[in-house]
């Protein structure tokens, strides 16, 4: 078994959060305003707090995802195709049948769940892509049993498949999560196939639900002929989160050169990504809006834009507590080209009001993958460098 280095804590800068208009990084649309240490409190009353930032452990490779078990542990899935297992400051691979994944470009072991009845079960999920002779065929997500031990995972057992697989790997991410009713939810490229966002047969360039124990489409959903589509039009999808204490979904993806962005996943929703413009066109045509509202009058329109520059926002979770000031109740979304996490602050309609970007995770550790909050309080954010990447620890300074 392979064991990382242990790493030492890094302390962050000892800095207030700086004022963010000057950052295009930190933009959003036109009309919303990005708010900065000084005035980030005005609404709630109180103040965006200061950050320490601890390194739980380096070594690693590509951490795409992470997940907390019951008894303190973390899972974390390396892209190139290994799980690793993190106690007391160090991380230890899980033995498991990981041979079928096809990590290349942008694809390989992604997405990770820990099942919420994990206690009784020891299952977890992860979204992978699959080959088959050596070939690619798809991305899927399965289902795994993890040993008491934690050093062994029995598996897989294919949960969803048949979500599309771009061979070079472009816009073949899958991030999962569960929804507020505890249904599996799926985030998925459109595999750079200009067809595939606005075509409902297609899994790609969507957000699905499926039941978490069979993979079986739900009930009800909004398109019947394609019971697993919950909203479509998306351009490569990164992050889904679900808003604590309502029914709300957020999601983040990539633009093209310009307006990588956050919305609100509603039942049916088109977003408005078109890049085959209705089919009159056979290639990937990136000069068209990300929300193309002329072709679609009815899409949904993003509550957050990055404008230009894009920042590349990839994972995304909610922050809570007090603890946290005027960050609490933030949808905090991770940049891998901006290199720095996104504090986006919503009223309760899920309408943007503003932005805060912490110093001490602005341009300090590379690029950032994934951010979770954990049982802990903490925010877990991974590193994205592929080189001596990081699993870090977020706390409120005391």
């Amino acid at each position: 078994m392979r064991r990382a280095r242990r790493a030492t804590p890094l302390l962050a800068a000892a800095l207030a959060l700086a004022a963010c208009s000057s950052s295009p990084s930190a933009r959003g649309a036109s009309d919303v305003p990005t708010v900065s240490a000084a005035t980030s409190g005005a609404t709630s009353g109180t103040a965006a707090p200061a950050l320490d930032v601890q390194t739980v452990v380096g070594g690693l490779q590509n951490p795409w995802d992470l997940g907390f078990l019951p008894d303190g542990g973390v899972l974390v899935t390396e892209r190139p195709g290994r799980v690793q297992l993190l106690r007391d400051g160090a991380a230890t691979q899980v033995s498991m049948d990981l041979g079928d994944v096809f990590a290349r470009g942008e694809s390989g072991l992604m997405g990770l769940l820990v099942h919420p009845d994990f206690a009784t079960t020891r299952q977890f999920s992860t979204c992978q892509s699959h080959t088959e002779g050596g070939q690619p065929v798809d991305v899927r997500v399965v289902t795994w049993t993890l040993a008491a031990d934690g050093t062994t995972a029995t598996g897989p057992t294919p949960l969803l498949t048949g979500l599309p697989l771009n061979p070079s790997g472009r816009h073949s991410g899958c991030r999962i999560g569960l929804d507020p009713a505890g249904n599996l939810m799926v985030s998925t490229g459109d595999t750079a196939d200009p067809s595939a966002p606005q075509d409902l047969s297609s899994l790609g360039g969507k957000t699905l639900r499926a039941d978490l124990a069979t993979g079986a489409p739900l009930p009800g959903a909004p398109f019947p002929q394609s019971p697993y589509v919950w909203s479509y039009g998306h351009r490569n999808l990164q992050g889904i989160a679900v808003r604590p204490g309502t029914d709300q979904v957020f999601t983040a993806e990539h633009g093209p050169d310009v307006d990588d962005e956050v919305n609100l996943d509603v039942a049916g929703g088109n977003y408005g990504w078109d890049p085959g413009q209705g089919g009159t066109v056979t290639s990937y045509d990136e000069s068209v809006p990300m929300t193309d509202t002329t072709r679609f009058p009815d899409a949904v329109p993003a509550v957050w834009s990055s404008g230009d520059p894009t920042v590349a926002v990839s994972g995304a979770g909610f922050v809570s507590g007090p603890q946290w000031g005027a960050l609490d109740g933030s949808f905090v979304v991770a940049a891998l080209k901006g290199q720095q996490l996104l504090a986006m602050q919503l009223d309760t309609a899920g309408a943007l009001t503003g932005v805060v970007v912490p110093p001490e995770l602005d341009g300090t550790h590379g690029r950032l993958r994934s951010v979770h909050q954990g049982p802990d309080g903490a925010l877990w954010l991974t590193t994205d460098n592929g080189d001596d990447d990081a699993v870090l620890r977020v706390v409120p300074r005391t």
